[in-house]
């Protein structure tokens, strides 16, 4: 039997610089917070979420994949 994980290591991609230079920055990884998607969405298959002030969805597919969206 598997032990459940309850963190994730943060990527460090040039897509997630938030600096906008597109350069990654060189940081150990470091563990977040995991979250089931069910705690997300809550029983429907669509959630809003704000994120520095534009509204993005979170969209759960027939085939039990997710879709994020702005």
């Amino acid at each position: 039997m598997q032990a459940k994980p309850n963190a994730f290591s943060v990527l460090s991609h040039p897509s997630l610089d938030q600096s906008g230079g597109g350069h990654a920055t060189i940081q150990a990884a470091r563990p977040a917070p995991l979250v089931e998607s069910a705690e997300l969405l809550k029983g429907s298959k669509t959630v809003g979420i704000m994120h520095n002030g534009s509204l993005y969805r979170l969209q759960a597919t027939k085939l039990g994949k997710l879709i994020l969206t702005k």
